[in-house]
């Protein structure tokens, strides 16, 4: 359940409504008081700003219920949501002050056309002599935006300035928000690629399936920076971080486990391709019409990517059907397809990521008490699978060593590093994957992205901390 915290400004005369009676009324609607101020005091009257926490679902009648109140008048509901968002949540700011002429004469004319001619005369100094070596471009065309879908470009701008906050905040890459007012997927491409020079790395983000497929494929064949759909691949990287961590709980090895994916689009397919490569070796993906089968023929490209693979099993099924005797769910896809009795016929020890936003496969309070290791995308359960704890830390890595692609190596390094944050001391099953404001994250995913960037070649620079002693330079 989504909870807000709402600013009521009331006006209350004392001869008719006293403020007990004011805050009987909020407790009966559903909401917590968490602070009073006194904005004009009066001995006839008062206005006052109440600070009021509650459910979404109950705002409407918690207001109706204190207009309903003789001597009250409501004269502003806040929602401090809202009021965070006032102008936007980001801003530009200059490293340095210009505070005379010869200052303006060195950031400015005259004397920056010795350092665009320098760049021109090696592009290779725009990594050093521009913002190009931190800055990462956050690009929707609102097409697929969170659990809203097709909203447009205006309405997913709130999304992309939350992001570039936490890039800022979790890793101090600067980060912004570009938003298309276009879904023609070669427009896209081709304006993404016009705006590159000045990026160190493109991060996609909330883009429909199958067109995310296609644009982020030939943006990281056609350019020489790091691009990113996070949706496919940060969803991913947390999954299999995730994972890896509940199967130590439970005690199981991955090459071992049977696994059922549910939701096969941009981030189904991507966890699938990664399940692989983390050594899965009985996989069964279901989409609406059932179970992807190995020798199936299929419409969608990936589908059939999937279908040709020898580790995905070839017994046709329903999700129902399919989930017996499985040691791992995993859904990305909506609310309410399973129930108690489904995750009963799992094998024992069983592990269960659902993942659907806001109301997961089945409900937490149904399949905790029949499962070993539970997991979602919501904060207020144990073991939230969040792609905050990806997307910072592995351009970090990727912008400090430069890299031209991220790599699946890269990706699964990067999971690697986001289990191994847990310590074996720490490991239970309502702590499978730490925090979003744990620091050591940035810091692990970083080091092992590089790492693997360096093994596999993509790298373009060695960062000074990984050079030793008479080494690359």
């Amino acid at each position: 359940m989504a909870f807000n915290s709402l600013i009521l400004r009331l006006e209350l005369v004392h001869s008719k409504v006293n403020f007990g009676e004011v805050a009987s009324a909020i407790s009966r609607a559903g909401g917590d008081i968490t602070s009073i101020d006194v904005i004009r005091p009066g001995q006839d009257s008062s206005v006052r700003d109440i600070t009021v926490h509650v459910a979404e679902i109950a705002e409407a009648s918690l207001i109706e219920s204190l207009k309903s109140l003789a001597g009250i008048q409501l004269i502003n509901v806040s929602d401090r949501t809202f009021l965070a968002h006032l102008g936007g949540k980001i801003s530009v700011q200059p490293n340095l002050p210009i505070k005379n002429r010869d200052d303006l004469s060195r950031v400015y004319t005259p004397g920056v056309a010795r350092v665009c001619t320098s760049i021109h005369e090696n592009p290779k100094k725009a990594y050093s002599l521009t913002i190009k070596r931190n800055t990462v471009a956050v690009v929707t065309d609102g097409t697929a935006v969170l659990g809203l879908g097709d909203i447009g470009p205006h309405a997913a701008a709130p999304v992309m300035e939350g992001k570039a906050m936490l890039f800022k905040q979790l890793a101090g890459v600067d980060a912004f928000p570009i938003c298309l007012d276009t879904k023609d997927t070669e427009e896209i491409i081709r304006t993404i690629k016009a705006i590159s020079p000045i990026f160190g790395g493109i991060n996609l983000e909330d883009i429909s399936s199958p067109r995310c497929f296609e644009i982020e494929t030939r943006l990281a064949e056609e350019l020489d920076i790091p691009v990113f759909h996070d949706d496919q691949h940060g969803t991913a990287v947390v999954v299999i971080a995730g994972l890896l961590n509940a199967l130590k709980v439970v005690g199981k090895r991955i090459e071992n486990v049977r696994v059922v994916v549910n939701g096969i689009g941009a981030a189904g397919v991507s966890i699938c391709k990664m399940l692989l490569a983390a050594g899965v070796s009985r996989l069964v993906p279901v989409d609406r019409d059932g179970a992807i089968i190995q020798g199936g023929t299929y419409p969608h490209p990936m589908w059939q990517w999937l279908a040709d693979q020898p580790q995905v099993e070839s017994q046709p099924g329903t999700l129902k059907e399919v989930i017996r005797d499985a040691d791992v769910f995993i859904g990305v896809s909506r609310a309410n397809l399973l129930n108690a009795a489904d995750v009963q016929r799992m094998a024992a020890n069983s592990i269960v990521f659902a993942m659907a936003n806001p109301q997961p496969e089945i409900a937490p309070e149904e399949a905790i008490p029949h499962v070993r290791v539970f997991a979602t995308g919501r904060s207020d359960y144990p073991n939230q699978i969040n792609n905050v704890l990806v997307f910072p830390g592995i351009f970090r890595g990727a912008l400090d060593c430069r890299a031209r692609h991220i790599n699946e190596p890269m990706k699964l390094a990067a999971a690697r590093a986001i289990a191994s944050v847990v310590s074996e001391r720490e490991l239970n099953e309502q702590y499978i994957i730490p925090s979003i404001f744990n620091e050591q994250v940035v810091t692990e995913v970083r080091k092992s992205v590089i790492e693997a960037a360096i093994l596999t070649g993509t790298a373009r620079r060695i960062p000074p901390d990984f050079r030793s002693s008479g080494g690359a330079k």
